[in-house]
């Protein structure tokens, strides 16, 4: 069974979670609560998360606040943030979300059906992270282990290549769902660009990398 994701359901109304909770239990993903922007950054400092619902209107430190801490964080910065809200007549909202580290943004009352379907595109990418991250595990491993066998690398040539693949199909539904480009898709699209880069050095003739022509009998 593949690890489920842990999505963060951020609002100061415990009705609004209960609906959130609803929508969602279908995608049969780890749905954690948290009542504030606090109580959301403590959540934070325990647990790895694949994606936040943020509710922008909360007082206290409201969910552009709380975005704006979560995205200075080295460890959590990268973590996609789809902001909710009940303002929807005034624009300078969506543009606040977006310039506060918003991956997307939905105003209530949003369609359930939408809600369920941009978060299954983060899930998606999340897994695909970690697919690549597990291989690149493997690759590091083989490295240190032994000096490029073919089986190895055609192998690994194959488990990027899928990679590959999920990671545009994913980047192709965040384009048709109207999300902007996620710091978390960036980055797992450089990780596989570096993983292809070490894939290709390791398939060179044993001499192209120290000098062609070495003896060293």
């Amino acid at each position: 069974m593949s690890e489920r994701a842990r999505i963060l359901l951020v609002d100061d109304r415990p009705e609004n979670l209960l609906a959130l909770e609803a929508i969602l239990a279908s995608l049969d993903q780890v749905l954690v609560r948290a009542g504030s922007g606090e109580e959301a950054l403590r959540a934070l400092l325990r647990d790895d998360f694949a994606l936040i619902l943020l509710d922008a209107q909360m007082p206290g430190m409201d969910g552009y606040e709380t975005a704006a801490r979560i995205k200075r964080r080295q460890r959590t910065r990268d973590i996609p943030i789809i902001f909710l809200t009940a303002v929807d007549k005034d624009t300078n909202s969506s543009y606040r979300g977006y310039a506060a580290g918003g991956a997307d943004y939905l105003a209530k009352p949003f369609d359930p059906w939408i809600l369920r379907a941009k978060v299954q595109v983060f899930v998606d990418l999340w897994v695909a992270g970690r697919r690549l991250a597990t291989q690149a595990d493997m690759l590091r491993g083989q490295m240190g282990e032994r000096e490029g066998s073919p089986d190895v690398l055609g192998a690994l040539r194959t488990r990027v290549a899928a990679v590959e693949d999920a990671v545009w199909a994913l980047s192709a539904q965040l384009r048709t769902a109207g999300a902007e480009p996620t710091p978390a898709l960036q980055r797992v699209e450089r990780e596989l660009d570096a993983l292809q880069g070490a894939l290709s050095a390791l398939g060179e003739p044993a001499g192209a990398v120290g000098g062609a022509g070495q003896d060293p009998g």
